[in-house]
């Protein structure tokens, strides 16, 4: 359904009106009205626990939100999803990657076909490579054992499967290490190939076309990095799995067909991680770990597809971010783990949720008249207090965050982990409460400094508060817990595709700049001179120059 018929609905106007009066709501008062906020607005679904109190929101701002998901006809998109459909409407595909976490043999088709037993057949042809890599039974050309893997890929073939690793391997854990290839700078590729050993390293090239410039660029190289070591090219077949569909270009690089895993043209790369595109993570952690992550996601999907709108933890997250976004227009949402193992987490969520309603064409190729997806960023905490937390308290914009917390540690280390979910928890506090002059007057005075010195320093001890936050509660980062919070966070985004009226499931814009790298490349190469303008043609007169010198 277009965005254009949403925005002109009654509940839309109704949601405007609603927000004048939200705008000078203080969460400090909404708090005081109702201490019984936390079990308002909090809800459990697939072992996560969300407090979303600390919002600018109350009874009636979650009713209209809902409505504004029915107008959008969120419910029918949701079963659609579910059908099969080609809810992908760009590229006349279905979007269905829910069905890679599904644990039974039936259950999904695509166009009248079941697509389960093909899923299920990868995952078992996954199984048969991680035990025989993780037990020592696959060997390289001179007999050993694979001691290392190096994942090949980019855009959702790199950022998933790398956070995923960087969250559930521990170092000392049995099983091979995982390494990342992704960008084509050489400085990458020297860090990642020097100190490997090519006898025991394991490519997984992951590319569904297999012509992807960067994968390919660093897969040649790769290959090229073995066989200067290797007897001759048969040990190919020992040292590189693919993960593609384009069995062709697969078989000419020297990959047989039975070291090649499927993909399915109805899973977006950023939602594939769940797929034999998430070979490296199961090759990380076992098989037996990656079916619970795919346990985990698959309990998030059941709660997405049948809890009502107001109780649905997805739904309510995708609402809360259309309510900012778009009707206070808080352009940025911050993402802070405060869990060092998804220090990675930000950057995933930045492709899934940009790339996915990074858009401003609406379903019947009409451009939109509001704002859509935000800007997502965020890092670790408790680092991001001692670097952009500044300007959460005390700066000048309404930004959104959630706060993603651990009760447990799987390493646990005196009082470590009490203070980390301490820091966390305090800030989502700070930021709701802020302080007034008068507490910072108080402050100041039982500091004990003289009436000039408090006079002076007051301004500056005042934080507005007001700043919303949602917070996200695992009891640890086990693989369940992870794939479950992967899943709420892709159907997040999916939620507020729908209410905008966007696709979140093709990429257009992702083409362009390559497609101009490709002109550009030609002309380094001396292939013929382009028509650019001023400052390219400068930049590349520039490389000339010192390309030469």
């Amino acid at each position: 359904m277009s965005r254009y018929v949403i925005q002109h609905t009654p509940v839309w106007q109704a949601l405007i009106r609603h927000h004048r009066e939200a705008a000078d709501w203080h969460m400090r008062d909404l708090f005081a009205r109702q201490p019984d906020r936390f079990a308002r607005f909090s809800l459990t679904a697939a072992g996560l626990r969300l407090d979303y109190s600390k919002n600018r929101i109350n009874e009636e701002t979650i009713a209209l939100l809902c409505q504004l998901a029915q107008a959008a006809r969120l419910p029918q998109q949701m079963q659609a999803m579910r059908a099969g459909a080609p809810i992908n409407y760009s590229e006349q595909r279905a979007a269905l990657h829910v069905a890679l976490r599904h644990p039974e043999q039936e259950g999904y088709t695509v166009v009248g076909q079941a697509v389960m037993p093909q899923v299920h057949a990868v995952r078992e042809q996954m199984r048969v490579l991680v035990d025989a890599v993780r037990a020592g039974q696959w060997r390289g050309y001179g007999g050993a054992t694979i001691t290392d893997v190096v994942n090949i890929g980019i855009g959702g073939s790199d950022l998933g499967p790398r956070m995923v690793v960087e969250a559930l391997q521990a170092p000392e854990a049995p099983g091979p290490r995982v390494h990342f290839l992704s960008n084509i700078d050489p400085e990458q590729l020297h860090r990642v190939l020097s100190g490997l050993n090519p006898a025991r390293t394991l490519f997984i090239v992951v590319s569904k076309s297999f012509t992807t410039l960067e994968t390919r660029l660093n897969a040649e190289a790769a290959r090229t990095w073995l066989l200067a070591a290797a007897p001759d090219e048969s040990a190919i077949a020992q040292h590189f799995v693919a993960v593609s569909s384009n069995l062709t270009a697969v078989q000419a690089f020297g990959i047989a067909p039975a070291q090649t895993f499927a993909m399915w043209d109805w899973v977006g790369g950023r939602y594939s991680v769940w797929s034999a595109v998430g070979l490296s993570v199961a090759l990380a952690i076992g098989m037996d770990a990656f079916d619970a992550f795919l346990a985990g996601g698959h309990a998030m999907d059941d709660h997405f597809f049948n809890a009502p709108l107001a109780e649905n933890m997805p739904v309510l997250l995708g609402l809360m971010g259309i309510w900012y976004n778009t009707f206070f227009k808080a352009h940025t949402h911050a993402v802070m783990p405060y869990v060092h193992g998804l220090r990675s987490l930000p950057a995933h969520l930045q492709q899934l949720d940009m790339e996915s309603n990074g858009k401003r064409i609406g379903s019947h190729g009409e451009r939109l008249g509001f704002d859509t997806g935000p800007i997502i960023w965020g890092d670790v905490g408790v680092n991001v207090q001692h670097a952009f937390f500044q300007l959460l308290h005390q700066g000048t914009r309404l930004i959104p965050a959630d706060f993603i917390v651990c009760v447990n540690s799987l390493h646990e280390h005196g009082l470590h982990q009490d203070h980390l979910f301490a820091n966390g928890v305090a800030q989502t506090e700070a930021l709701m409460r802020g302080k007034t002059r008068e507490e910072a007057r108080l402050e100041l005075q039982q500091s004990g400094v003289d009436d000039a010195t408090a006079q002076r320093l007051l301004p500056h001890k005042v934080f507005p508060g007001n700043q919303p936050s949602n917070t996200l509660l695992l009891d640890a980062l086990t693989p369940a817990a992870l794939g479950a919070l992967l899943a709420l966070y892709e159907h997040k985004v999916f939620v507020q595709g729908v209410i905008w009226g966007i696709n979140s499931f093709d990429q257009w814009g992702v083409e362009y700049g390559k497609q101009l790298a490709q002109a550009v490349m030609a002309e380094l190469q001396g292939q013929g001179e382009g028509e650019h303008d001023a400052s390219t043609q400068g930049l590349l007169a520039w490389h000339r120059q010192l390309r030469q010198s």
